[in-house]
């Protein structure tokens, strides 16, 4: 039996893949994921098909479980802030209500973002806030299903006597298939779209998003910030930043991400322009490059979500994080920004998703 047991939930997703992947390569854990689609390839971990959305059938297949550490690394989108907060709330709640009978949680990671400090969707970016951003800011006056995540389990850890962490992360860099917040893939197959029909590779965001100082985060990074903080006990009951530990400015990382396709820099016009306008349309471009090299049969629309880069590269402000309150407990990992991006491609080559 082994005495660490990993519960992951949201297994198949850009970060709660990465702390499975990330908890194999450390040894000595049993790791269970739970996905609403089973994950490919993962022999290394045992999978439960659970919707947490459905609580009742969640219920019983969570009552089953024996959990050390668990990792809520999942999330869905609702119409509004209010059915955010509502969804994603329960989700958690069914989570920890699960596994409650069971006795044996030591620690629950929950990931939540920046818009802790930016706000939420339907209002995020109209603040204007105190930068570099760190865990001690006051929370907005805004509803947020990020307060909401934090507020459950900390209750929850104070009722069931198991320690809890928060790891608020920036835009997330890493391999996933079909995730809402993938500015890797959306970033690579506008690219490989350009490339292929001569369109040009045109930032598309603010003069502050490009010529501003940024950080992000690499999802390899963030699962290693996660893991830390649940096995770490300094870092027990603590709220963190979780970035690269770098920082990047778009103007520079974007001629290497051209330099990387083979295409020319598109003449930025100066202004705000929306990607999610650019690459309207384009699935009919993006399947006659799949028909072209081979490439895995996925829709455009399944690998990348403009709307989401929009919001990211759409910000009238430069947004970076702190990271003392992380270095100050012992985390020292830092991840160069270029090769975070390098990497994605790579792998997404690697994997025939992208030309």
């Amino acid at each position: 039996m082994y005495q660490k047991r990993a519960l992951v939930a949201g297994a198949t997703g850009i970060v709660g893949l990465n702390v499975a992947e990330h908890l194999r390569d450390l040894g000595g854990w049993e790791i269970t994921g739970l996905s609403r689609r089973p994950p490919i390839g993962a022999s290394y971990m045992q999978t439960h098909a659970v919707d947490l959305l459905d609580r009742e059938a969640a219920l019983k297949t969570l009552a089953t479980l024996r959990p050390t550490h668990v990792y809520f690394c999942t999330w869905t989108l609702g119409k509004n802030e209010d059915e955010n907060i509502r969804l994603n709330g329960g989700m958690l709640r069914t989570l920890l209500d699960g596994i409650a009978a069971a006795g044996t949680v030591e620690h629950v990671a929950v990931v939540t973002g920046t818009k802790h400090y930016l706000g939420p969707f339907e209002d995020y970016g109209k603040v204007t806030p105190v930068t570099p951003f760190r865990e001690d800011a006051p929370r907005l006056t805004k509803k947020n299903f990020y307060y909401e995540l934090e507020d459950v389990v900390m209750d929850y850890a104070a009722r069931h006597g198991y320690g809890w962490s928060v790891h608020r992360s920036h835009t997330i860099i890493g391999y996933a298939v079909g995730n809402l917040m993938n500015i890797g893939a959306t970033l690579a197959t506008f690219a490989s779209i350009c490339k292929a029909t001569g369109r040009p590779f045109t930032f598309p965001g603010t003069p502050t998003a490009y010529h501003g100082i940024n950080d992000i985060t690499d999802a390899r990074l963030l699962a290693k910030h996660i893991v830390w903080a649940s096995t770490e006990p300094n870092a027990r009951n603590e709220a963190f930043n979780a970035t690269n530990g770098d920082v990047f400015r778009w103007d520079q990382l974007w001629k290497r991400i051209a330099d990387y396709f083979g295409i020319e820099v598109g003449a930025y016009p100066g202004q705000y322009n929306s990607l999610t306008d650019r690459m309207q349309g384009l699935d009919p471009d993006w399947q006659a490059l799949v028909r072209q090299h081979g490439l895995q049969p996925h829709a455009l629309d399944r690998l990348a979500s403009p709307w989401h880069t929009d919001l990211d590269l759409g910000r009238p402000m430069e947004c970076l994080h702190s990271m003392a309150k992380s270095r100050a407990l012992g985390f020292g990992e830092i991840q160069d920004t270029e090769k975070s991006f390098i990497d994605v491609f790579d792998r997404l080559r690697a994997e025939r998703i992208i030309p």
